[in-house]
């Protein structure tokens, strides 16, 4: 990354400085709203407690939530810090076993009660385990990370440009699955770029029913609209059913999803004619297939 692009596109904590202290940032069913202020106190308290707790910069850290909108702030406050690598909740103690060793992982971060292969998995092969605690009636995405310390505290730096912010994998369609990691420079240039393209602004509300360990959800979705200073309604996950539902909720300017999904939503939209005229969609996106 040289100097022009690293200026270009800081890292996610100066990146996401874009909204205004009291706007909105992450909204989810029946939550408060946190706000941009919010989530940046939240970066820095997460930042502080994975510290004290011996994470730091270059520690890599899976993560391994359900989608909602802990799963997008957890994103953003651990890669502030460190280095995140999130997986899909649903795989086996087999594809566990392969994607935590492969990404070297130092620790993981689980929901408070997890009780999954994600937790046996992490023990067996040395790997500190970290529960991310809600606490009632917080606003939408606000967590606390609790855990036993896993080294001595770490040097209260936060990540660079040229640090690695997102580790993901490749498909395996063809081979064995590839480990990709993206710096904090890529994240926050692909997220501009989509911002630009798409034309978002604070007054933009994104209405996210991807996945949150996908590239699509993660960037397309959470970071160009937080780089924004706009807001992101964070669903439990995608349901046709209850789309027009969230749509009327949410009032998002803006929707993002791959093509079965959009497959799914449409043959129901004659039937929710009164949410449909009372939208206020901008445009709607589809992406991760032709």
């Amino acid at each position: 990354v040289t100097m022009t692009q690293a200026e270009t596109y800081p890292n996610l904590s100066r990146r996401l400085a874009a909204g205004a202290d009291d706007a909105p940032a992450i909204l989810a069913p029946d939550r408060a709203t946190l706000t941009h202020g919010g989530l940046r106190g939240l970066i820095k308290a997460t930042a502080e407690r994975l510290h004290a707790l011996g994470i730091g910069r270059a520690d890599r850290v899976a993560i391994v939530l359900p989608n909602g909108p802990e799963m997008a702030t957890a994103f953003v406050a651990v890669a502030a810090a460190a280095s995140t690598a999130p997986l899909n909740p649903a795989y086996r103690a087999d594809e566990l076993d392969f994607y935590l060793t492969d990404i070297g992982a130092k620790a993981i971060l689980v929901a408070e009660n997890e009780t999954g292969p994600a937790v046996a998995v992490a023990e067996r092969l040395g790997i500190g385990v970290l529960r991310l605690v809600v606490q009632p009636d917080t606003p939408a995405g606000s967590f606390t990370v609790e855990g036993t310390a896993i080294g001595p505290r770490a040097a209260p730096d936060m990540a660079g440009d040229g640090d690695i912010a997102l580790l993901l994998h490749t498909s395996g369609t063809t081979s064995r699955p590839k480990l990709v990691p993206l710096s904090h420079a890529n994240i926050a240039a692909s997220s501009a770029h989509i911002g630009a393209t798409l034309g978002l602004t604070a007054d933009d509300r994104c209405l996210n029913i991807m996945p949150l360990f996908h590239i699509h959800g993660l960037i397309a979705a959470v970071l160009s609209s937080l780089a924004a200073g706009g807001s992101i309604y964070c669903t439990p996950g995608f349901n046709a059913l209850r789309f027009f539902q969230w749509l009327s909720d949410a009032k998002p300017s803006w929707y993002t999803a791959v093509p079965t999904m959009h497959q799914a939503i449409l043959p129901r939209a004659a039937r929710n004619e009164e949410a449909l005229a009372a939208a206020r969609l901008r445009f709607i996106r589809s992406s991760s297939a032709s």
